[in-house]
């Protein structure tokens, strides 16, 4: 009940919380200082000197790396050492085999991800938290010790040297479950599903109308990482796959000979290896960056 002659205090709008949610992510307006901005320049200048650093010397000579002042500028023999490379491994084949593999895990690993994680967050059923506890103790366990039960798995279905026997270990990830699961627990309101359900809806279609649009910028912050981490992984596929039928980074570690290694090569590799990420970054970065400051903003 509000006093005689007072205004009652109006309620802020969506419109109104953005925008506050805006002021308090930019400081209250004001541009960042010369401190941010030299931070943010050193940090991206260590992260991109490695591959600066291949590109210098995937364009020259192996002599590069003796010279008392290395050099700052690639040379000219980048395109010899791309061609000394196509004819050292099967390049396009690995090339397929890492589009494949990778493509196919991410699409299963966001799609699982999402739907466990919906479950684990807006969902009741008998044994929630201890199944959840139980994933995320999967976490704590190293990659490492399931190599060997999971080689002799492979081996025993007769999978070995397979590209499957590279892509259904890691279908779904306790990763994906827990980061969706955190996600989807605080944005979709539980009113939000108790309407639908109301209305009608089954769980299905309650999924898709009402959790899909809300999960869309973890879905393409977790497809990023997992598309990056299988494109990656080296250990796994270089035990479960023979030499005839490798991925593009274990088709690389063939550019290295027990005697000689011409580092100039195996860096021309590993410079046509990161390419297809990079370009994913520039593809994907700008609606990855709007979603997640849109969901941030309606959340």
């Amino acid at each position: 009940m509000t006093a005689i002659g007072t205004r009652p205090r109006p309620t802020p709008t969506r419109d109104a919380r953005g925008r506050a949610l805006r002021r308090s992510l930019l400081g209250n307006g004001r541009r960042p200082g010369f401190l941010t901005y030299g931070l943010l320049m050193a940090f991206f200048l260590a992260s991109a000197y490695p591959l600066w650093w291949s590109v210098i010397i995937g364009s020259r000579s192996n002599e590069a790396l003796g010279q008392t002042w290395p050099p700052l500028f690639p040379g000219g023999n980048f395109w010899a050492n791309v061609g000394e490379v196509f004819d050292t491994i099967p390049f396009w084949l690995a090339l397929g085999n890492s589009v494949l593999i990778s493509g196919i895990i991410t699409v299963s690993v966001v799609i699982f991800s999402t739907l466990a994680g919906y479950s684990f967050a807006k969902l009741r059923f008998r044994g929630r938290n201890g199944l959840m506890v139980a994933v995320i103790a999967t976490m704590a366990i190293p990659t490492q010790l399931g190599i060997i039960p999971l080689f002799m798995m492979m081996r025993t279905l007769g999978w070995t040297g397979e590209i499957g026997a590279v892509i259904i270990p890691t279908l779904v990830t306790a990763f994906g479950v827990f980061f969706m699961r955190q996600y989807l627990v605080d944005v979709i309101p539980d009113e939000l599903i108790e309407s639908a359900r109301m209305d009608g809806a089954s769980m299905i279609s309650t999924f898709w109308h009402v959790a899909l649009p809300a999960a869309r910028p973890a879905m393409a912050i977790l497809g990023l990482f997992t598309f990056m981490t299988a494109w990656t992984d080296f250990l796994w596929p270089l035990l479960v796959l023979g030499p005839g039928n490798p991925t593009l980074q274990t088709a690389l570690s063939q550019l290295q000979s027990a005697r000689y290694v011409d580092y100039s090569i195996v860096l021309a590799g590993a410079v046509l290896a990161t390419l297809p990420l990079l370009v994913l970054f520039v593809l994907a970065g700008r609606q990855l960056i709007s979603g997640i400051m849109q969901g941030a903003v309606k959340g």
